[in-house]
């Protein structure tokens, strides 16, 4: 598959989620498989440029090529100019976000609320990528709501724009993520545009990921939530996708390294404080659903020191993993 000038080796990509995908959880998920991995989502605004959370989303050392960088907002101009710093300081794609349906974002008419000014996302869009010589990719949802399903005009909108390639979740708007995403407004929309599709929403395991290229013709699929304490999930899809065989479930020992790896950097990323907050919820994902992963997550929530954390961590997955049964499904969280 080709966004731009760059041949990404693989179909199975993370999704870009507020608060997970920081630089650490990217780095992992690329490391066990993930063929392209964006940012969290960066405001648009030049006054939140410099502040730490904002540094803290662009923070890209380290890691591998190309590196994705998700923006959002509502104002031509100003989306353009966020592209072009963004682009400036080392992003290789740019990913402009109208899928987000948090009320927060919406409110400023941001994230998948522009999805109901289809002039406006054209505005966006043109602007966007005439303001850097990288990729702009896209991501929206199936519309609105479920009587306003748009998908198929904003991906005409998308492709004469320029947009480099398109990912598109299966539920509308105001669906938040209730309820199943569906797939025909994918089909639909890959009969309509040329550009690399990407689908998202309700990956769960290997076989649907596979389920889903197969019945919808997209070129590649984006998992999220189901990757929220099992990052080896992207390695296991790409190999069903490309062998329609299983992968063994890792061992016990790679999962406490990947997991104890990842808490090391959240500690070093963020800085001890921030960074054993950071990793609760991580811990958390790690943990659910396992027997006895619920007793630990509650005494590893109360842990404010790093190397205690690690250890404890270390602790629980130990006692947890022997008991995972791989032919379960991950049931996505709330969150």
């Amino acid at each position: 598959m080709q966004i731009g000038p760059h041949k990404i080796e693989g179909v199975v990509f993370l999704a870009p989620m507020a608060g997970v995908t920081d630089r650490p959880f990217r780095v992992l998920c690329r490391r066990l498989g993930a063929a392209l991995a964006a940012s969290e989502m960066v405001a648009s605004n030049p006054a939140l440029r410099e502040t730490r959370k904002s540094r803290l989303k662009r923070d890209h050392r380290g890691e591998p090529s190309p590196r994705v960088v998700q923006i959002a907002g509502a104002d031509p101009g100003t989306m353009a100019e966020a592209a072009r710093f963004n682009a400036d300081q080392g992003a290789e794609i740019i990913d402009i976000n109208m899928g987000c349906p948090a009320k927060k974002v919406n409110r400023k008419l941001a994230g998948s609320a522009l999805l109901a000014d289809e002039v406006l996302v054209g505005r966006i869009l043109d602007a966007a990528v005439a303001a850097v010589d990288v990729p702009v990719t896209l991501k929206i949802r199936t519309g609105p709501s479920a009587d306003q399903r748009n998908a198929v005009r904003v991906a005409r909108i998308a492709e004469k724009a320029g947009i480099a390639a398109l990912a598109l979740h299966g539920r509308t708007r105001d669906q938040h993520y209730r309820g199943e995403a569906e797939h025909q407004t994918l089909a639909a929309v890959r009969q309509v545009i040329d550009i690399p599709l990407i689908g998202n929403g309700d990956i769960t395991t290997p076989a649907e990921a596979r389920r889903l290229l197969e019945r919808t013709g997209c070129d590649a699929v984006m998992i999220g939530r189901a990757a929220q304490g099992r990052p080896w999930i992207f390695r296991e899809a790409q190999h069903f996708i490309d062998t329609g065989e299983r992968l063994p479930p890792p061992a016990a020992a790679e999962i406490q390294a990947w997991m104890l790896g990842h808490l090391r950097a959240l500690h070093e990323f963020y800085g001890p404080v921030q960074g054993v907050r950071v990793a609760r919820k991580h811990i958390g994902w790690y943990l659910q659903g396992l027997p006895g992963g619920e007793a630990w997550r509650r005494e590893l929530m109360g842990v404010d020191q790093a190397d205690r954390q690690l250890s404890l961590a270390a602790e629980a997955i130990a006692a947890v993993t022997g008991c995972v049964d791989p032919a379960q499904p991950v049931v996505e969280s709330a969150h």
